[in-house]
């Protein structure tokens, strides 16, 4: 993809940012900035000390509150570093590898010694170790390579796999379930699209490709993939060298079955380039674009209820708004934070920005969603609750203090509480109308929008029809025009025969004259000779 985002100057950026960053660090309590932050808001850092090139399409992953980055690409050129950001101190440090020596490992798998200047891969944490896979190099091999990065030691090198390795790709999406690596779709080295779905399983470090049934995604990359109850692989959007989607599709990891359900919620627009972490049952999606404009908003879809809803927005030339940009969630202080990092919408960024997603009450069912179905639940729990709260009095009270309290009128609180309960019910009820009616709406919706679809079908087949009936007339006319060739160029054979005739004609005619003329001259001679006078 060609990126169209109109760029800023240099030396603009930097100058806005530095105003900026000296304002956060004026206001903020750098020690203490995640009792600061409201949630799900998005708050830029402030950094300490320098900070690496900004870039985009790289790789991160969050371990023990601090964040590591590898990789990426910056003005069409790839990038070798590992990066970590600490949240504690909020600063930034490089971090030195120690490469394998191993030449056998090297040459076997057909990789350079050195860690790779990589763009378009994935990082994923396993036990104590990061491991790094697939991605664009300019040295890369012909099937997905795997390294691994001990977070102990910093030993780096090349894991040999074996089984049904995949081809090497970029913009790919890996997922971890349990002990495997699920690996969907991205772009491989001819740029062909691919949809399939590869397992890598970790304990034996064995490749397999999944024979997967029903209708799969559409071939992409550059989308985002999430696992929900360890069963359920989801891909969210990415775009083909043309076509940029907002679909949803679903994996059933043990029918090994693709699926696209009914969505709920917000309509989304598409978008590929963008980030996405899950937090329990909610998946949050940050960024991405259609390479003329980033998308704003943070999106949020419960994975339980199926639905996506807008979580906020930033401003359009925000870097959050951008494609190519990480997001990871790490506790802190006992609360789930998203961390994002890079991006490009015009300009390569290099912030730190961090969120505090609310917490979500999972037990709600769908209804619930709508307003004046969550009018009626209040309603249900305020009444249940009261109802709760007096039994449990009831059954701490003892005899001798349940006299006394008799004695104070207790039928007119029995009938002050049934008349609130009451009250309550019939809040209740007016809130299911509510719900029925809109229900009701929604039907008719449905209805008008099918009627509308049957009569544009009906359209659709009647222009149908006449387009076989004129194809015929079409075919017929040019059956038509091919014999009139035929007639046309058998007319101009007989004209040029008739041409022919006529020359040999003119021909004899002249022949006989000149006959004629001689037979003349010889009859006057042989008369003089014998006498006879000419009459």
């Amino acid at each position: 993809m060609d990126n169209c985002y109109q760029t800023e100057s240099t030396d603009f950026v930097s100058y806005k940012y530095l105003i900026l960053e000296q304002n956060i660090k004026k206001d903020m309590d750098i020690n203490n900035w995640h009792s600061e932050l409201e949630y799900d808001q998005w708050l830029r850092l402030p950094v300490s000390g320098p900070r690496p090139s900004a870039r985009y399409k790289h790789a991160a992953a969050v371990v023990d509150e601090k964040l590591y980055i590898s990789g990426g690409s910056r003005n069409g050129r790839y990038l070798s570093d590992i990066q970590v950001f600490h949240l504690r101190s909020l600063a930034w440090s490089a971090l030195k590898l120690k490469m394998e020596t191993d030449a056998d490992k090297v040459e076997e798998n057909n990789l350079q010694e050195d860690f790779p200047a990589t763009s378009g891969h994935n990082m994923i944490k396993w036990g104590n170790k990061l491991l790094i896979l697939g991605g664009h190099s300019k040295n890369s091999s012909d099937v997905v390579a795997v390294r691994a990065i001990d977070l102990e030691t910093h030993q780096c090198g090349v894991i040999k796999t074996s089984g049904k390795v995949p081809v090497a790709r970029g913009g790919q999406s890996i997922t971890l379930v349990g002990s495997r690596l699920i690996m969907f779709g991205g772009e491989d080295r001819s740029r062909h699209l691919l949809n399939d779905v590869h397992v890598l399983d970790l304990d034996t470090m064995t490749w397999d490709v999944v024979e997967a049934t029903q209708t799969p995604p559409a071939p992409r990359f550059d989308h985002t993939a999430a696992v929900h109850a360890e069963r359920y692989l989801l891909i969210f959007g990415g775009c083909s060298h043309s076509i940029f989607f907002n679909d949803l599709h679903i994996l059933d990891l043990q029918t090994m079955e693709w699926s696209q359900p009914q969505i709920q919620g917000d309509l989304v627009i598409p978008r590929a380039g963008h980030a996405g972490t899950t937090i329990d049952e909610n998946w949050y999606i940050v960024g991405g674009g259609d390479n003329k404009s980033g998308t704003p908003e943070t999106l949020l879809f419960n994975m339980s209820k199926l639905g996506w809803s807008v979580l906020t927005s930033v401003k359009e030339r925000d870097p959050l708004a951008s494609e190519g940009l990480t997001v990871c969630s790490e506790f802190v202080n006992g609360e789930k934070h998203l961390i994002a990092f890079g991006g490009y919408n015009g300009r390569y960024n290099n912030e730190i920005f961090v969120m505090k997603p609310k917490r979500t009450d999972s037990t709600r069912p769908k209804i619930f969603q709508s307003p004046a179905a969550a009018a009626a639940a209040a309603s249900v729990t305020a009444a249940y609750a009261l109802a709760k709260s007096e039994k449990l009095e009831f059954i701490e009270t003892d005899d001798s203090n349940f006299e006394g309290v008799r004695e104070n009128n207790p039928v007119q609180d029995f009938s002050i509480e049934i008349n609130a309960i009451r009250e309550e019910n019939k809040i209740l009820e007016s809130s299911v109308a509510e719900v029925k009616a809109e229900n009701s709406r929604v039907r008719e919706k449905i209805d008008d929008i099918n009627g509308t679809y049957a009569e544009l079908s009906k359209e659709l087949h009647s222009v149908q029809g006449q387009l076989v009936v004129e194809r015929s007339r079409c075919s017929k006319l040019e059956a038509q025009i091919a014999e009139l060739q035929k007639r046309l160029e058998t007319l101009q054979s007989i004209e040029d025969e008739v041409q022919q005739l006529r020359r040999q004609k003119s021909m004899v005619d002249r022949n006989m004259e000149m006959a004629a003329a001689q037979t003349q001259g010889s009859g006057g001679v042989w008369r003089w000779i014998a006498g006879t006078p000419n009459t």
